[in-house]
């Protein structure tokens, strides 16, 4: 894709503009997709228990402000509906919406809800109004007794300090006050099993998301333009910039763009330190395109980097390189991690950041796992438990963090997992500290 937008500044730009923008704008994503992913969830549960399935709310920001709406995953992988408050109802051959009533004064600021294009992108054959649709669903549930959804997180996701949407635990509750004595069966793990193994129109839209994050990469990090910037927040307007410009939504998740000692904190976000010669700047960033998300990390020098920076950034690009080269189809994530482990102890010593490599002492210097699942989400659902299947996508980033010297360094790469191993789909993208 750089040669479309090194196109862009010749005297053909506007022309190349237009066609760029067209193609990146094709949707990948048609109602078979969504009605295949439902049948394929069906042949997962009892057959004759209905599945009923709830899309995230609105969020309040403040006042009468609410959060940019982002669909609950799992409900948009099944259905294609972008709408908040709707609700999906599979059983057997029949499926059907469920839309909420509007006020006028709400269709008025947010729009009138469109029956006919939810039937188009969804494949239900039928979208019913709120009173319709809960009568019907109110008889079937009386008949079974029993339904299948996704259960609800708890309130308060206390390992990530996050709420959690209410949508979920408010489906449940409406749901046992029109029927007492429901019991539920969860489809969470059915549908992130699914979710793993990523169809034709899903790396479709990974690969341009991953394209993308490229581009815009290679644009704004390069050393004579980053020499050109003096905080990490107009590093993150350029890239965000970048993300837009070439076709994406925006950003798959808050960008990392973090120097000097923020770069050891992991998940550090607020990109507002000025930038200091002779730093290293991690940039952590990924763009999301059609719902999936891209997740590649560069650490990048800000100035000529000492030979300390460059021996840590050896190592850990060490690490990476053995890593990918132990991913293939089979292999479980627990028993990759222990390995991964076991070679950044070896990277640590000759570093002489520790003096055993014990769990401990590695731990203190590589806090995080090397992989997670990518997907709809950044650190997308699936099954550690079960072997890696082929294609699954998951990121391989191992790091060093040095607090004491001011050292941060992580790697990322996206990775499918293929019949005869793997392929780095983030691969073109240079790991060198300085990007050319």
């Amino acid at each position: 894709m750089l040669h479309l937008y090194a196109a862009l500044l010749g005297t053909d730009s506007l022309a190349a503009l237009v066609c760029y923008t067209e193609d990146l704008m094709k949707g990948f994503f048609s109602s078979e997709f969504f009605m295949g992913n439902r049948q394929r969830l069906l042949g997962t549960v009892q057959a004759g228990l209905p599945i009923v399935l709830t899309a995230h709310g609105q969020l309040q920001r403040s006042s009468d402000g609410i959060f940019p709406f982002q669909q609950d995953s799992s409900f948009w992988y099944l259905t294609g509906i972008e709408y908040p408050d709707v609700i999906v109802v599979v059983d057997g051959t029949e499926g059907y919406a469920i839309v909420p009533e509007r006020s006028a004064s709400r269709e008025a600021f947010d729009g009138v809800v469109d029956f006919d294009e939810l039937k188009a992108i969804s494949g239900l054959a039928e979208v019913m109004p709120a009173e319709a649709g809960w009568e019907r669903l109110t008889r079937r549930l009386k008949q079974t007794k029993k339904y299948a959804t996704l259960l609800p997180n708890p309130p308060y996701i206390e390992g990530h300090g996050v709420y959690s949407n209410p949508a979920r635990a408010a489906l449940g509750d409406t749901l046992k006050s029109l029927v007492p004595n429901l019991k539920v069966h969860d489809i969470r793990m059915d549908v992130a099993r699914l979710r793993m193994i990523k169809q034709a129109p899903e790396l479709q839209a990974l690969r341009q998301a991953i394209d993308i994050t490229i581009d815009t990469l290679l644009e704004v990090a390069q050393p004579d333009v980053l020499a050109r910037y003096q905080a990490e927040y107009e590093v993150d307007a350029d890239i965000g910039r970048g993300f837009r410009f070439r076709g994406a939504r925006g950003h798959a998740f808050d960008p990392i763009v973090a120097s000097g000692k923020n770069a050891t904190i992991l998940h550090n976000v607020s990109n507002t330190v000025p930038l200091k010669k002779g730093d290293l700047l991690v940039l952590d960033v990924g763009a999301e395109y059609q719902h999936y998300a891209a997740d590649v990390t560069r650490t990048v020098a800000y100035g000529e980097p000492s030979r300390r920076q460059q021996a840590v950034q050896t190592a850990v690009l060490a690490v990476q390189e053995h890593a990918i080269a132990l991913v293939k189809p089979g292999i479980l994530l627990k028993e990759y991690e222990q390995q991964v482990e076991k070679l950044m102890g070896e990277q640590l010593l000759k570093l002489g950041l520790i003096k055993e490599a014990t769990k401990e002492s590695i731990r203190r210097y590589y806090p995080h796992a090397t992989s997670h699942f990518l997907g709809l989400d950044a650190h997308d659902a699936g099954d550690y438990s079960q072997p890696l299947p082929v294609g699954a996508v998951i990121t391989v980033e191992p790091g060093i963090y040095i607090p004491e010297e001011g050292i941060g360094v992580r790697i990322e790469d996206d990775v499918l997992i293929t019949e005869t191993g793997c392929d780095v789909l983030s691969g073109r993208l240079s790991k060198a500290l300085k990007l050319g």
